[in-house]
Parts: structure tokens; sequence; C-alpha cells
């Protein structure tokens, strides 16, 4: 979900660009940005602590505790992607355990929330170890997520069903959360995360909320997404209409759905990645883009100075082959383990060859050419006060659009200005679906 972290690539970039326009050596240290207050944990690291607030928020949906977040984070040493898998891995295996003695002990709420956190745990321990995809921590974090969490939906009071939609010979997997058990028709969101998420973690960021409020909720990793990422290497497209087509199809084919009332929202990336499938796909009847992008790699240009872009693109865009560009990219990412997160995670889950064919495959996620015009249903952005990476990024978007449109903004005096919210999702949900149930009534 977070991109917050790349805000870091500015100084480098610029420097990188600088380096390249005049001929000059290479550098791959900048000044740090002009920063607020410093993180009550993880001080010097903006990426440490905007998982952790991830973790903190997960709270309000059953999926942490904050005291045991807390104690978790106090055994993790700021920058240091072992110590990170180490504790939250600990806290991973200890709750699962729990959860099976309590389950054979026949107290299954109880094991239903320790399974419920657990899988959390798990999602975040290999959360920074991408660089090896094929790590034996990443593949094992991954299936005890799933495992978990498979566990507690078993144990829900709500039906929770595992689902495979059908997608260009294979399957994507998600989940089906419903009201209740009957055939009533009912008003469906599709909910869809971003860069790095996971289709288990939508439950706590978006989709209990909808069942509260009556919605069935479809939700699954497409290409590029934990599931679909993980189990079949399947990696990110642009053209997301391809994904949510066949979802939509699918949907379509479910016992209890209303055809004129199913609804898309994009959280973080999916808030380039929905717009652009709604812009395709006619028979949405709302759209929340949660935060709203228009273009995915303006940030990262934005950070080159206006002159020194051209020759910055001739380089990013060139043909496969050796390219300063290559080892100012490649110190960038020795130098700061948050740039090497943003290119490792990013290359593995776009399908690029090395950091710069990441950077170049990003400058193709946009919504320009007419594109966000095209899009008919009436559509909420949200727009996150203290969301570093995507600032302007939802105005932009809302500027383009010509349907029904409307904006709500979320600021850092009522704690809800982290990137999607993730300090503030009661407070976040209770305004979005508000907007769905008016828009849909």
């Amino acid at each position: 979900m977070n991109r917050r972290h790349l805000f870091a690539l500015a100084g480098p970039l610029a420097l990188a660009a600088g380096a390249l326009a005049t001929g000059a050596q290479a550098q791959t240290q900048a000044p740090a940005p002009s920063k607020g207050p410093p993180n009550p944990l993880f001080a010097e690291d903006d990426e440490f602590w905007f998982e952790t607030v991830r973790m903190f928020g997960a709270d309000e949906y059953g999926a942490g505790s904050f005291g045991e977040v807390l104690a978790v984070s106090c055994q993790i040493k700021a920058g240091d992607y072992d110590s990170w898998y180490d504790a939250w891995n600990a806290a991973g295996e200890r709750l699962a355990k729990e959860g099976d003695g309590q389950l054979a002990r026949g107290h299954k709420v109880s094991a239903r929330d320790s399974f419920l956190r657990a899988s959390n745990a798990y999602r975040s321990s290999e959360f920074f170890l991408h660089a090896n995809p094929k790590d034996p921590r990443v593949t094992r974090a991954f299936a005890r997520q799933v495992e978990t969490y498979k566990a507690a939906i078993k144990l829900w009071p709500t039906p929770i069903e595992p689902v495979e939609i059908p997608y260009e010979g294979k399957t994507l997997p998600g989940y089906l959360h419903r009201v209740d058990g009957t055939a009533k028709k009912r008003p469906l969101l599709i909910l869809q995360t971003g860069f790095d998420g996971s289709a288990e973690e939508m439950h706590w960021s978006g989709a209990a909320a909808a069942v509260e409020r009556g919605y069935n909720v479809l939700v699954f990793d497409g290409p590029g997404q934990s599931g679909s990422l993980h189990r079949d290497g399947l990696t990110f497209r642009p053209d997301w209409e391809k994904v949510i087509t066949p979802a939509v199809d699918f949907a379509l084919k479910l016992k209890g759905v209303d055809p004129k009332k199913i609804a898309l929202m994009g959280v973080s990336m999916g808030g380039y990645l929905a717009p652009r499938a709604a812009a395709f796909e006619p028979r949405l009847a709302a759209l929340i883009a949660n935060d709203g992008v228009f273009d995915n790699g303006a940030p990262y240009l934005a950070q080159v100075p206006a002159a020194q872009r051209p020759v910055f693109l001739s380089m990013l865009k060139a043909p496969p082959g050796p390219s300063p560009l290559d080892g100012i990219l490649g110190g960038m990412m020795k130098a700061s383990p948050v740039a090497r997160w943003a290119f490792t995670h990013g290359m593995w889950a776009l399908g690029a060859s090395g950091p710069r064919d990441y950077l170049a495959k990003s400058l193709t996620y946009n919504l320009s050419g007419g594109v966000a015009e095209k899009i008919r249903c009436p559509t909420l952005v949200c727009d996150a006060e203290g969301d570093l990476f995507y600032k302007g990024q939802p105005q932009a978007l809302f500027d383009h659009l010509t349907c029904k449109k409307t904006m709500i903004r979320f600021t850092e005096a009522e704690g809800a200005g982290a990137h999607c919210q993730v300090g503030a999702r009661r407070l976040a949900f209770a305004r979005i679906y508000d907007w769905l149930d008016e828009t849909l009534a």
C-alpha cells in the first residue's frame, strides 16, 4: 500500500539528472528533504515508521493490538530488514500457536482474533525482503499469512469465502465477504489494494467496514499484487480494465449481487488502477480513488529540474545495455535502504529487469490522453494531507474528471493525514462509505 517512502528519492534523482546533464561524476547522496517533528518511533526512518502506523491502524478492525505493535516495534532496529522480519515473524508464530490452542479448547472467538492478528504479522514480516523473492522467509511468511487468515475466516460470524477469478488462462485469488448467507440482492463493492498490499489485508482495510454497512465485498489480488505475484509470478499492467472486467464478469454470476449497484474502490496505487479500469468498464455504478492518482510517474519526474528532464528521460528510456544511469541508481540503492526497498519491490512487482527499467515502466501508469475524462460513473477522490509521495495527485485526477465528482480531504489534525488514512480507518471509512451509501441510493 505505501508509496510514501519514495519521497526519499527526491534528492538523489535531482542529482542524478544534474550529473547526466553536465557529464559530472555521479553522486549518490543528497541533503535530506526538510521534515516536521521526529517520528515517535524510528525517528530517522520514515518507512519503518509508516509501516508501524499501518500496523497500529489495523487495530481498529481487529488485525492489530496497540500494545502488541508497540512491544514488537521495540525489538526492531531501524533500517534493519532482518530485525524487522525476525520481530514480526516471531509475533506471527506466537499468535498462530495461541490461536491453535484456543481453537483446540473450543474458544472460537479468541482463536479467530489470534489468527487474524497472526496473518497481519506474517504479512508485515516479509515486507522488506523482496530483493530476493525466492528467499525461504518470503515464501513461508506469505504461505502463513494466507493459512492463518483462512483459519480466521472459518470462524467469522459473517460468511467469507475464498474465490478464484478466471483471468487469461489462470486465476486471481481473493475473497467474497457477504453480509449473510442469503441470496438477497445487495450492492457489491469490488475492493482493490495497490503497490504492496494483499487481499488478506483488505479485510481490515475496507471490507469489514463495508460489510457492516450492508455491502457484499469482493477483494482479490490482481497481477503484481500479493497472491498473484507470489503464487503465479503475474506482474502489474497499466491497462487495469483487463483485470477489472473479468472481475465484474465473475461478480455478476454470484448470488446476491445487484447488477446496478457495483462499485469499485482502489487503495494507494489502486488510486490509479481503479480509475483506469472505470474509464473502460461501463458496468460500474460508482468509483472511489483512495488516494487519487492521475500520473503514477509524476512524483519521480517532479524531483528532476525541468531543464534536465529531456536528457534524464532519454537515458531512462534508452535501449537495454550499459547506461550511466544504472550506476547512479545502483549507488542510490546502496546509500539508502528506503530506496533499495522501493526499487527491489518495484522491479519484482512490475517485472522490470533493473532499476532503470522499473522507473521507465512506472511512467506508463497514467490517465493522460483523455483516459480520466472517459470515466462516467460518480467518483470520489480522497486526498491525505500528509501523503508526501502523491502530493497533488488527487487534485490532478479530480481536475481531469468530467463525471459527477466529489473530493474528501483528510487532515493531519484529525489523525487521518497519512497515506490512505492508515492510522484513522474508522474515521475514513465513515466518510467514504457514507458517500457511497448516498451515491448508490
